[in-house]
């Protein structure tokens, strides 16, 4: 089993969400059996989702681990709250959002959202490889 860890924040270069997103790439770029270009894509996808959610609404910093399951890639996103996402209908002219969410629940086989014992939440998605 192949595992990363990132630390993401918005006013560090190189740990953005694009730096996120680019950290996924080359997570997956390196794993056997390889991952077809559109699981991959849909792993960027959702890496890009959960970061951005856990920047934007779990207080400015995030932890993300990767993990490369033999049927999947576990994308996991750590931040300081405990608020959990909810399913919202999405926002067409005001640009408040609401379309992450259900996009990742639609695209992963499972979703998990746990309470850290440290405080914050773990938010998982299992994805196809």
């Amino acid at each position: 089993m192949d595992t990363m860890s990132v630390t993401v924040a918005p006013a560090r270069p190189g740990t953005s969400i694009a730096g996120a997103r680019e950290s996924a790439r080359r997570f997956m770029e390196d794993l056997l059996p390889v991952i077809a270009a559109e699981a991959a894509e849909t792993v960027v996808m959702v890496v890009s989702e959960l970061v951005t959610n856990a920047l934007r609404h779990g207080g400015g910093t995030a932890t993300m681990d990767l993990t490369a399951h033999s049927d999947g890639i576990e994308v996991a996103v750590h931040d300081d709250s405990p608020q959990v996402p909810l399913m919202r209908t999405p926002d067409l002219n005001g640009g408040t959002g609401g379309f992450g969410w259900p996009m990742v629940n639609r695209l992963a086989h499972t979703t998990t959202v746990t309470p850290r014992p440290t405080g914050g939440k773990t938010v998982s998605a299992l994805l196809p490889r």
